[in-house]
C-alpha cells in the first residue's frame, strides 16, 4: 500500500503537460526580430517558451534563487534545514528552502496554501521533474512561466513590457531586476515599491560581484542604472498581419518572411502618403511587397497605421479585403491570348463605340483611337479594346484562367461577371493580385536563369511564413499553363504604362 501510493505521488501528481498551452500569437520578422503581439485567452501576457534561456539572465536568476541548481536532484537539504531553523526562530515561515525545481512544480499546481504538508509534496514532484526534464528544460520551463508583476507570465513578455527589447539583449541591471521579481511578483514589480525592487536588485548585483560573475566597474555601472518605472505596450509594426496571424494561428510563435527593416520604412511611407490622400478625403491605402523569385512577403502594411483613427476603419486589412478588381486583370487576358496565338503586341484592335445587350463600354478618356496596337491599348488601359478582346477569348476561359492563375474570389460562374469582368466586375484581393503578377515575373525569370525550364507551380499563393520550402525544385514543363514568351511581352507592355 506504502509502495502504491508513493508510486501515485511520485509518478502521477504532477499533471502532463505541466502548463496549458495558453500563449499569446507572436509574430516574428524573418531574424528574429517582434514584429507584434496579442494577449493569451486568458487575459496573460506570455509568450510561447523560447528554444533558450539569455546566460545573463540565467546567472542572475541562479545566484538569486538556487546556486546548487546544476548539482542538486530536485531538492536541497541544506536549503531547507536552514529555512526550518530560520522559520522556527521567526515562530512563522519567512523561507521555504525550495529549489528552482520546485518552484516549477508549485507554479504548475498554484492556488495552494503554502504548510509544511504542502512543501513535502513539491518536493516529490521535484523529484519527478528531476526525472522527466534535463535541468535546460526545467530552467526554460521555470522562466517561460514564472510571474513577473500584473498580467507578465514568464521572461520574455516581461522584458518587452519593462525594457522595450528582448531579454538577450538586457544588461546586468535589467536582468538582475527580472531575476528578483518571481520572488514575489504581487509585492513589488517596476511602478510597485520601487524603493524595495531597487534594494533587492542592488543586493542582488553585489552577490554577482562576490561569487565573481561581473567586477568592479561592472557592478558601479550596473547600480547607477534606474528600475523601470512604468509598462511599455508590446511593439506593433504589423497591425494587420498580426490580427491574422492570431485569428488562424491561435497562440503560436510565428517566423514570417517579413524584413524588419523594410516593414518599418513600408509603414512610414504609407503614413506619410495617407496624409496626402486625406486632402482628399481618401483615408485608407496600404501596401504590400514581394519578392518576384521566391514569392515570400517582405512588407505588409494592411492600412494606413493610425490605430486611435477608428472613424475611417484604420483597422480593417484591405489586403485581404475583397474589392472592385477594375482594370487590373486586363494584363491576364492579355497573356492569355497571347498564349492562345490569337494576339500580338502589334496587332491592331479596335478602339469605337461599341454596345453589348445594353453594356457600352467607356474609355477613361470618354474618347476613341479607331484602330491601335495591342500592346498600347492595355498600356493606355483602354477599355473598349479589353472588352472586344474578352468577347473574342470568351468569358469562359478567361474565367478558368484567372482561377488557374490563383485568384480566389470568382465565388459566382462565369456567366455572372460576364464581359464585366475584365473591367472590374468582379472583386479580388490585393493579397492574390499579388501573388499572381510575382508569379508571372517569376516564370520569366525561372525560364532565363534556367535555360527554358520552368517553375514546376507557375502560378502560386504569396508566403509569409518563414521554413516553407521554396520550390527549387524545377522541371522543364511540355506544356507549361503560360509560357515563358507571352509572360515577357506582357510585361514588356507595361513598362510602357505611365501613370502620375
Amino acid at each position: 500500500a506504502v509502495a502504491l501510493l508513493l508510486f501515485l505521488l511520485f509518478y502521477r501528481s504532477v499533471p502532463r503537460p505541466l502548463f496549458p498551452e495558453n500563449y499569446s500569437p507572436v509574430l516574428e520578422s524573418s531574424d528574429g526580430q517582434l514584429l507584434g503581439a496579442r494577449i493569451a485567452a486568458d487575459g496573460q501576457w506570455r509568450f510561447p517558451s523560447p528554444d533558450s534561456v539569455p546566460a545573463r539572465f540565467t546567472t542572475c536568476l541562479l545566484t538569486f534563487e538556487d546556486r546548487h541548481f546544476y548539482r542538486h536532484p530536485g531538492i536541497n537539504p541544506v536549503s531547507l534545514v536552514r529555512a526550518m531553523i530560520l522559520n522556527i526562530r521567526k515562530g512563522r515561515i519567512v523561507s521555504g528552502g525550495s529549489t528552482l525545481t520546485m518552484q516549477l512544480a508549485r507554479l504548475a499546481n498554484p492556488g495552494k496554501r503554502r504548510s509544511y504538508a504542502r512543501k513535502a509534496l513539491e518536493m516529490v514532484w521535484a523529484l519527478n521533474l528531476e526525472l522527466r526534464y534535463s535541468k535546460k528544460e526545467i530552467l526554460r520551463l521555470y522562466v517561460s512561466h514564472a510571474p513577473f508583476g500584473g498580467n507578465l507570465v514568464g521572461l520574455e513578455a516581461a522584458s518587452f513590457r519593462y525594457f522595450k527589447r528582448p531579454p538577450h539583449q538586457l544588461s546586468w541591471a535589467e536582468s538582475a531586476t527580472l531575476a528578483v521579481l518571481p520572488n514575489a511578483p504581487s509585492l513589488i514589480f517596476p511602478g510597485r515599491n520601487d524603493s524595495l525592487l531597487l534594494h533587492k536588485r542592488n543586493r542582488l548585483l553585489d552577490l554577482l560581484y562576490r561569487y565573481q560573475h561581473i567586477d568592479s566597474l561592472t557592478l558601479q555601472l550596473a547600480k547607477s542604472e534606474p528600475i523601470p518605472g512604468k509598462m511599455y505596450p508590446i511593439e506593433d509594426h504589423c497591425y494587420h498581419l498580426v490580427e491574422y496571424s492570431a485569428k488562424t494561428n491561435r497562440g503560436q510563435r510565428i517566423r514570417t518572411t517579413l524584413d524588419y527593416q523594410l516593414q518599418f520604412l513600408v509603414n512610414q511611407s504609407v503614413t506619410a502618403h495617407a496624409k496626402q490622400l486625406a486632402a482628399n478625403h481618401i483615408y485608407n491605402c496600404c501596401a504590400l511587397v514581394a519578392e518576384t523569385r521566391s514569392g515570400r512577403v517582405l512588407a505588409y502594411t494592411g492600412n494606413v497605421p493610425l490605430l486611435e483613427d477608428r472613424e475611417h476603419g484604420n483597422h480593417v486589412d484591405i489586403i485581404r479585403s475583397p474589392r472592385s478588381s477594375g482594370s487590373i486583370l486586363k494584363p491576364f487576358l492579355y497573356a492569355a491570348m497571347i498564349e492562345k496565338g490569337i494576339l500580338a503586341p502589334r496587332l491592331l484592335v479596335a478602339d469605337v463605340p461599341v454596345r453589348f445587350d445594353g453594356f457600352s463600354p467607356l474609355n477613361f478618356s470618354r474618347e476613341y483611337d479607331g484602330a491601335v496596337p495591342a500592346a498600347e491599348a492595355l498600356a493606355r488601359s483602354l477599355n473598349v479594346p479589353a472588352v472586344k478582346m474578352l468577347q473574342q477569348y470568351g468569358v469562359e476561359p478567361f474565367y478558368h484562367f484567372l482561377k488557374k492563375a490563383g485568384m480566389t474570389t470568382l465565388t459566382h460562374p462565369a456567366g455572372h461577371y460576364g464581359l464585366s469582368l475584365v473591367l472590374g466586375g468582379a472583386e479580388t484581393t490585393l493579397w492574390d493580385l499579388a501573388g499572381m503578377y510575382a508569379s508571372l515575373g517569376r516564370i520569366v525569370v525561372t525560364y532565363a536563369e534556367h535555360d527554358g525550364f520552368y517553375p514546376v507551380v507557375q502560378f502560386k499563393p504569396l508566403e509569409w511564413k518563414s521554413g516553407m520550402p521554396e520550390s527549387s525544385d524545377r522541371r522543364e514543363a511540355a506544356r507549361p499553363f503560360l509560357k515563358a514568351s507571352a509572360a515577357w511581352l506582357t510585361l514588356d507592355a507595361l513598362q510602357n504604362v505611365h501613370r502620375p
